[in-house]
């Protein structure tokens, strides 16, 4: 397999080319702490000190192989890095994990520390030379050290209050950033596509162009919701988020919500498309009024009652213009 990659193999690596990988992990473990810590400092402290107390430890951790290192094999440190070593566990990058919520990058960084401690306990058993096999040794006891002393800065800076008032800071950013946007583009695409869907079924009759209509009319709904929400808020002043987030949850549930009842048309026979449509419609409704319930605190019939009246109302409008 060495022949298909040009990446070095663990067991190919010297003891000095191992040190020098482990150096440059912590350094690399460190940074990517410190970028969580930057990331949640104003919406979350408490979180962001933990972070802050894991970088420092790992910034110890490098501090003490670099003493090793020179101490047996002089000042000047091997470049290697993970990613130079085939099978060595790897990190993902910051900006796929750090958009991905509290709780997701709490995740990945007790996982960070899991897979090193993992790593260097299957390369020490396979190792047959002593000082190596000590070596790895030590490096899984650090990384094991290391996740004890993360759990305790987590219980030292995140009490349940702590944990409580961060895990209802996180619940109300994605209510803003993904919930309210997907939610307004759902009811707009779910209710205002009913009146041209059904006035083209019922003046009509045919199947496949109402099925047209109200493919154009959803793709166009979402696609202007989605401009209209990005375009509205850049998300700076009101804290609801990234507007590209926004603008993305909004046109997508705008399109699906137009789509529900337009789907059922691509069925040839006209009644039993239109039947199917009115119950996507029903099933449409009450989810609006569930997710306005479970998210908005909207108490549910209030909800219900508002989004069936008027999608009622649409409704009729479109079957009143396209009968007559």
């Amino acid at each position: 397999m060495r022949f298909f990659t040009q990446r070095r193999h663990f067991r190919d690596l010297s003891e000095k080319e191992v040190l020098a990988l482990a150096i440059s992990s912590e350094e690399d473990d460190a940074r990517i702490y410190r970028s969580y810590a930057e990331r949640l400092r104003s919406d979350f402290p408490d979180t962001a000190a933990v972070f802050d107390g894991m970088a420092t430890e790992e910034d110890e951790h490098r501090r003490r192989l670099i003493a090793l290192f020179e101490s047996r094999f002089g000042g000047t440190i091997t470049l290697i890095r993970r990613e130079h070593v085939a099978g060595y566990y790897a990190r993902r990058p910051v900006w796929l994990v750090e958009n991905l919520g509290i709780e997701r990058i709490r995740a990945e960084a007790e996982a960070m520390e899991h897979d090193a401690e993992h790593f260097y306990h299957i390369a020490a058993q396979r190792s047959s030379d002593p000082a190596t096999r000590a070596l790895l040794g030590d490096l899984a006891a650090a990384e094991a050290g290391h996740q004890r002393h993360a759990n305790a800065l987590a219980e030292a800076h995140l009490d349940d209050d702590a944990r409580a008032a961060e895990n209802r800071s996180a619940h109300r950013q994605f209510v803003l950033t993904w919930v309210q946007p997907g939610l307004a583009g759902l009811m707009d695409g779910s209710v205002s596509t009913l009146a041209p869907i059904f006035a083209t079924a019922f003046a009509t009759q045919d199947t496949w162009t109402t099925f047209l209509v109200g493919l154009a009319a959803s793709v166009g709904a979402g696609i202007s919701m989605g401009f209209t929400e990005a375009a509205s808020d850049d998300g700076e002043l009101s804290g609801r988020g990234s507007p590209v987030k926004r603008g993305l949850a909004s046109g997508v549930m705008t399109t699906v919500g137009g789509l529900g009842h337009a789907l059922p048309y691509l069925i040839p026979d006209f009644w039993t498309a239109t039947i199917t449509a009115f119950i996507v419609v029903f099933l449409e409704l009450w989810a609006i009024a569930w997710i306005q319930n479970r998210y908005m605190e909207t108490p549910f019939f209030r909800a219900a009652f508002q989004v069936v009246l008027g999608g009622a109302l649409v409704f009729a409008a479109g079957v009143l213009i396209g009968s007559g």
